[in-house]
């Protein structure tokens, strides 16, 4: 049994395949809040440098997705699921690829089960 740290609602790998088509490869990033608030942010990747501090936390839609080391160390025992809602009035009020489509990015998370802690443990030995 394989533990992911990050998964993807179908509904967010649609959206995700409908930015690959207009702009190609694409990443995400989550920071830790302030002035680039903490919703995961989608940007074309030729557009995009990951802060060094940040940490790769899997792969979503084809598509890496980096976390800040703080926010990491919040979400450490949990799994976060990227998903994605129609929120039609913050057209242009973000840098996030699909804003302007209509949508949004956001995570939730569940906390990993003793057993899939042991579980991930192993696996990232």
């Amino acid at each position: 049994m394989t533990i992911h740290r990050l998964t993807a609602t179908s509904e967010a790998l649609k959206v995700i395949e409908m930015l690959k088509n207009e702009y190609g490869e694409l990443v995400f990033n989550q920071s830790g809040g302030c002035c680039d608030g903490t919703a995961p942010m989608c940007y074309e990747k030729k557009d995009f440098h990951v802060p060094s501090r940040n940490i790769k936390m899997g792969e979503v839609g084809g598509c890496e997705f980096f976390i800040d080391k703080d926010q990491f160390e919040y979400f450490r025992y949990s799994q976060i699921v990227l998903d994605v809602k129609e929120e039609k009035a913050a057209f242009g009020n973000s840098f996030s690829l699909e804003i302007d489509e209509g949508y949004q990015f956001i995570t939730r998370s569940r906390i990993f089960s003793d057993e899939e802690n042991k579980l991930l443990a192993e696996q990232e030995k």
